[in-house]
């Protein structure tokens, strides 16, 4: 058996990676430019994508990329994971996200984030075993990359880089999400107030069938807005976490939004966002940590009528 060997990506690799991800996933992965070698090679010569490959008897059997939304950005992803079937059981994703998080200190980047299918548990324990921590749940989040009907639900993990705090605002939680939130402080520090907001105070973005809101803060304007959209549409929204948070939690919870945790802001913002869904379809979930577990739970019981008081 040849020895597996991990390098650097380069540009004679794109049709290759291309033809990995059609292996693994048929038509079914969620970013489109994986079909598109020369889109491949755009993104690294943008460097918005810093990919490994594992190569095994010269044929490409592992990838793995830090997307950053820019070149300048301080915040990356450890996302387009792919191992060929033929050589599971290697610990291949592991290694190249192992390889990767050392160079994304590398590249300065503070934080890296990384969202793990609920189809298996496998990216889950991935993401454990290379030290990300959980924050959050998006429900019915995309596409589902393994030809499923439905859409898949994503645990979103963020892992602090050496050297860098993303610290949680300093107050006291609601206690239906207590225990998790101070984890959560526990592990990224606390400060005493929000960071600074950066572009417009309200952003609305579409999404295939998601409708996703940035918002800066709630107002009573604003709420009535929210009320008033189609119920039947899947809204996600990230609200600046600030202390008002319990307010906010109690306000969205009475138009039926469930709070699903926290996401580290983009953009070089710094800071966090609170997690808000609505329009998400009824569905049984078993995950590996149990934070992620009691927040999809809590939703579940938000849409069948059977509310939980926030406070």
């Amino acid at each position: 058996m040849e020895s597996l060997i991990l390098r650097n990506y380069r540009d004679s690799d794109a049709t290759a990676v291309s033809e990995l991800f059609r292996e693994v996933y048929g038509d079914h992965y969620v970013q489109t430019d994986v079909y598109l070698p020369l889109l491949i090679n755009q993104n690294h010569a943008n460097e918005r994508w810093h990919s490994l490959v594992a190569v095994e008897g010269g044929r490409i059997r592992g990838h793995a990329t830090l997307y950053r939304q820019s070149e300048k950005s301080h915040d990356a992803e450890l996302a387009l994971s792919a191992v060929h079937p033929d050589t599971r059981g290697q610990n291949i994703a592991t290694r190249l996200g192992e390889q990767l998080l050392t160079h994304a200190q590398a590249l300065g980047c503070r934080s890296v984030s990384i969202k793990q299918v609920t189809h298996h548990p496998y990216t889950q324990r991935m993401a454990l075993s290379l030290g990300f921590h959980n924050t959050g749940l998006l429900p019915d989040y995309v596409r589902s990359p393994f030809g499923c009907k439905n859409p898949e639900s994503i645990v979103l993990g963020v892992r602090a880089i050496d050297g860098y705090q993303r610290p949680m605002p300093g107050r006291v939680w609601p206690v239906i999400c207590r225990p998790f939130m101070q984890q959560l402080s526990e592990v990224f520090g606390v400060e005493g107030g929000a960071a600074r907001w950066r572009g417009a105070s309200v952003q609305a973005e579409q999404h295939g069938n998601r409708h996703e809101m940035l918002l800066e803060k709630l107002d009573p304007q604003l709420l009535e807005q929210l009320r008033t959209l189609p119920g039947h549409w899947l809204i996600s929204i990230r609200l600046q976490l600030s202390r008002q948070f319990a307010v906010d939690l109690h306000s969205l919870n009475a138009i039926g939004f469930a709070f699903t945790g926290v996401a580290p802001a983009q953009d070089n913002r710094g800071g966090w966002l609170a997690l808000f869904h609505r329009g998400y379809r009824a569905r049984r979930l078993t995950l590996s940590c149990p934070h992620m577990q009691q927040l999809h739970d809590q939703a579940q019981r938000l849409i069948t009528g059977r509310t939980v008081s926030a406070v």
